[in-house]
């Protein structure tokens, strides 16, 4: 596997769990009382709409609905938009704080028609058609499929079941699938716009929790693969060897891998970690060390060049080449000045590829006091950013 990780972004990207906030165990959890509809939506008075849809690869994904906002009222533009939670979470992440500080209420209430999806692995996305969760080849396979299959199938059954092109929210590593897309001129039929928060594409900067974990575990590669689901329990046992660690203070492990978040209340941080971490793959794992280590956005890589040949027909993998974004894609940007993740240097990065982007297509914001969490669940952010996003969208 040939040095194929490097750093815990994917632990620190939202392996944010720890029951109490102590140290790191990461253990697998489920949507309490019956999915996401009932115990976080209908119980806030909202109707909500269980759905499926099947990938061209066979998986079976959950998506919720928010088809009206509280009153019920009814708008003459009933506007799709979709929202694509970040790594180790699900839907779930869109619903943490009280309706009035939850993006997802928010847009509802302001009149959109809301889709939020779940990614294979989660609790909502365990299905398949021919496959089980227990199976070794039910986990085979990274961001790359979550781009090639996932984001399309949603998409497109969203614009089947409204009729319309559909407005798009990302999170974290649902801001790169979407970025890698648009890269390659897909979905671009289906889109009106996209609000992209704490945008991920490079990972080159890291912070020191992550560059400790990111020697362990690119030791651990070929081990890890064998693990299917991540986190795991050999997870759990390197993450608490990387917190005995010199100058790694994991006594509030939700700073130490997502920032010092400015904003946040005890209760969304409550409901955080009861519906945190859901399951990702060790491959999508691995992927994304890979990105830190090497500092690019490119598809999996298997190690060895004649492995890469089986898979690609080159000894390397393929490149995403970011500034192949179409120039007149509406792109909404906000990311946070203490963000471990989304650090300012590689968003800067990202931001040199989109260069001759058209100006009145690109809205970039800063948010110096954000770290990563707070763009979800941030008791102002209703204010500082998704008013503004709301504006972007009025505008497409």
């Amino acid at each position: 596997m040939a040095n194929p990780l490097s750093t815990i972004l994917l632990v620190a990207l939202l392996t944010l769990s720890t029951a109490a906030a102590t140290r790191t165990k990461l253990q697998s959890t489920n949507n309490v009382d019956g999915g996401i509809c009932k115990s976080l939506v209908e119980t806030r008075g909202y109707a909500c709409e269980e759905h499926k849809v099947t990938t061209a690869d066979g998986y079976v994904l959950g998506l919720q609905r928010i088809p009206a906002g509280r009153s019920g009222n009814e708008t003459a533009a009933k506007l799709p938009v979709l929202l694509q939670h970040g790594l180790l979470m699900d839907a779930s992440a869109w619903l943490l704080n009280e309706p009035d500080k939850a993006l997802a209420f928010i847009l509802a209430d302001k009149g959109f028609d809301v889709w939020l999806a779940n990614a294979r692995g989660t609790e909502s996305s365990r299905g398949h058609t021919s496959l089980s969760p227990n199976d070794l080849a039910y986990w085979d396979w990274s961001w790359d499929e979550l781009t090639a299959y996932d984001l399309p199938a949603a998409f497109q059954y969203v614009n089947n079941q409204t009729g319309q092109k559909l407005h798009y929210v990302g999170h974290s590593l649902g801001t790169l699938t979407a970025l890698v897309a648009f890269s390659q001129e897909k979905l671009l039929n289906l889109l009106r716009s996209a609000a992209l928060l704490s945008p991920i594409a490079y990972l080159g900067q890291i912070s020191p929790f992550g560059r400790t974990a990111a020697d362990i575990f690119l030791a651990q590669g070929l081990a890890l693969l064998g693990s299917q689901a991540f986190p795991n329990e050999q997870v759990n046992r390197l993450l608490d060897f990387i917190c005995t660690r010199p100058g790694i203070d994991c006594s509030n492990f939700l700073s130490v891998t997502t920032g010092p978040n400015c904003c946040l209340s005890s209760s969304s941080t409550d409901a955080l970690f009861k519906h945190t971490p859901q399951t990702t793959s060790t491959k999508n794992a691995l992927h994304l060390f890979q990105m830190v280590r090497k500092g690019t956005i490119e598809m999996y890589d298997y190690g060895l060049p004649i492995t890469n040949m089986q898979h690609y027909r080159q000894p390397t993998p393929p490149v995403y080449n970011m500034a192949n974004i179409p120039k007149d894609v509406p792109l909404f940007l906000s990311y946070g000045g203490r963000d471990p993740l989304s650090n300012v240097f590689d968003v800067n990065l990202l931001l040199d590829n989109l260069k001759d982007h058209y100006k009145d297509k690109l809205v970039v914001q800063f948010r110096e006091d954000y770290a990563h969490m707070d763009f979800i669940m941030a008791m102002n952010a209703n204010q500082v950013v998704y008013d503004p996003l709301l504006s972007f969208f009025r505008l497409h």
